[in-house]
């Protein structure tokens, strides 16, 4: 599954931990979350994208004490996989879950996200 994943960690702010192989994530991303007024949750189709935001699933949270986010672009080929919040967030976690327990707690984001 390709896909865009952006959230924070216990300190550093909000980053891209995967690009989904797109060069500018960040309008993409833009570009598929213009709909979503912040909601803490949610799943959307904007186009080919799926967007998906769902609350850190381990209940994790910043130094300020708001909770995780976890925000995915996922592209048009795993579109039709996902019919509810939680059906996305049972797809998606445990692709992610080890590789955000070893970053979440870091002093800084990751250097460089991940082409994946």
């Amino acid at each position: 599954m390709r896909f865009i994943w952006a959230t924070r960690g216990r300190i550093w702010g909000f980053r891209f931990l995967r690009t989904g192989g797109v060069p500018n994530p960040l309008e993409v991303y833009e570009r598929a979350f213009v709909r979503t007024d912040g909601a803490p949750s949610l799943l959307d189709r904007h186009g080919e994208l799926v967007v998906v935001r769902f609350a850190d699933p381990d209940g994790r949270s910043d130094r300020a004490g708001r909770t995780i986010p976890h925000d995915f672009v996922i592209f048009s080929a795993d579109q039709d996989s996902f019919r509810s919040v939680d059906d996305a967030r049972a797809a998606l976690w445990p692709e992610v879950r080890k590789e955000y327990e070893a970053v979440w707690d870091m002093p800084s984001a990751p250097a460089t996200a991940a082409a994946q």
